[in-house]
């Protein structure tokens, strides 16, 4: 982030709205039915974000320099990982509350925390550790109740198989964010967002032989703009990062679940339960403070950074 663009009030104005865009997109496409093949569902939330991602490009005159890449092995197994990770969660939104698609989806950067310190060898001291068991310790309170249906409704219950699915997405989620620290040493942001939808589109496509729905009018435009939900509110959250730090920024994610909880309760007559409610508030107290402490650690390491002799 350049000096020049720093303003964090426009970054938070900027994240904020990413959060309610994406939550209207998991509202379209919980609102779609839970009968549409999730690589259906997943071909849709990516083809039509192209379309603004493409417009935003166009429109800033980088989308010529955006296809330019040294890396495209890289952006493959991101999109073939990001796509995996999408397809899961989609699966467990639509068969399960929103609110508690939302929570759960929380583990990814409690994971990915994890994930950093074992692949790509950053130092994640006991401070952060600690909040990543507590973390999910606080997701097992959430699907703990999900999860004992495997007992009363057999291994197909629907509620107990999307729980699993949105722990799976957020674990294949934490992967992608592996990856995409990868590419961003060499690769610029707007060409890893475009190949991601580009990818993704193309790996969803592949699953046309296996049997897609014939949909109605109205599942067909709630994809569509869950497509579109999705592509702006990529933008929104790119360019959200321009204007403020990580960690500035990064908490008010956690606004997605009181979206999620009035929207589940509204449209969806999804009442939110204690436990689901105590649990979530484990998780995002432990992300919070992870944040917290990258916050931390990024000013001691600049103040370090100042106080360190020049070498002639």
């Amino acid at each position: 982030m350049d000096a020049d663009d720093a303003s964090p009030m426009k970054g938070i104005v900027l994240k904020v709205l990413s959060v309610v865009v994406f939550v209207c997109m998991s509202t379209c496409i919980k609102a779609a039915g839970d009968d549409i093949p999730t690589g259906q569902i997943t071909f849709y939330r990516s083809a039509f974000a192209m379309v603004p991602i493409l417009g935003f490009l166009a429109c800033r005159g980088a989308l010529r320099d955006a296809f330019r890449t040294a890396d495209i092995t890289g952006h493959l197994v991101r999109g073939f990982v990001g796509i995996l990770a999408m397809s899961c969660g989609f699966y467990g939104l639509v068969h399960l509350p929103l609110p508690e698609a939302i929570a759960i989806g929380y583990a990814m950067p409690l994971l990915a925390v994890a994930f950093a310190a074992i692949f790509l060898g950053e130092i994640v001291r006991l401070y952060r550790w600690s909040a990543v068991f507590v973390g999910l310790a606080g997701v097992f309170i959430i699907t703990w109740p999900r999860l004992t249906l495997f007992n009363e409704g057999g291994f197909g219950s629907a509620e107990a198989m999307g729980a699993v699915a949105v722990l799976l997405s957020a674990a294949l989620g934490a992967t992608a964010m592996v990856l995409v620290r990868k590419l961003v040493q060499k690769e610029r942001t707007h060409t890893i967002v475009l190949y991601f939808s580009l990818s993704a589109a193309v790996f969803s496509l592949a699953t046309l032989p296996f049997g897609w729905s014939e949909l109605s009018w109205q599942a067909f435009v709630l994809l569509t703009i869950a497509g579109f939900c999705g592509g702006v509110g990529q933008i929104l959250l790119t360019e959200s990062y321009r204007h403020a730090d990580m960690s500035t920024i990064a908490p008010f994610e956690y606004t997605s679940i009181v979206l999620g909880i009035v929207i589940g309760y509204f449209l969806f007559g999804d009442v939110p339960t204690a436990t689901m409610l105590a649990g979530t508030a484990i998780v995002v107290g432990a992300g919070i403070f992870i944040i917290y402490r990258e916050h931390r650690l990024g000013l001691e390491r600049k103040g370090a950074r100042k106080h360190v002799t020049p070498q002639g």
